[in-house]
């Protein structure tokens, strides 16, 4: 599962909003919402927000223990 708390916390830390990340993605915002909730994205998802938010660790965010 997806560390949504410390992903949230990147996103503001970017100066950006979920929706701005949403839309970077190619997904709507109720889309992005949900997969926060449910911390759930897909590979490809994680991929291309480690490069829009420039995630330094993703591994940490993606693939650790919540």
């Amino acid at each position: 599962m997806v560390n949504t708390n410390r992903l949230r916390g990147i996103i503001a830390e970017r100066g950006m909003h979920q929706y701005e990340v949403a839309s970077a993605l190619g997904i709507s915002a109720r889309t992005f919402y949900a997969k926060m909730k449910s911390g759930v994205f897909g590979t490809d998802e994680a991929e291309k927000m480690t490069r829009i938010l420039n995630i330094p660790d993703p591994a940490e965010i993606f693939f650790g223990k919540k």
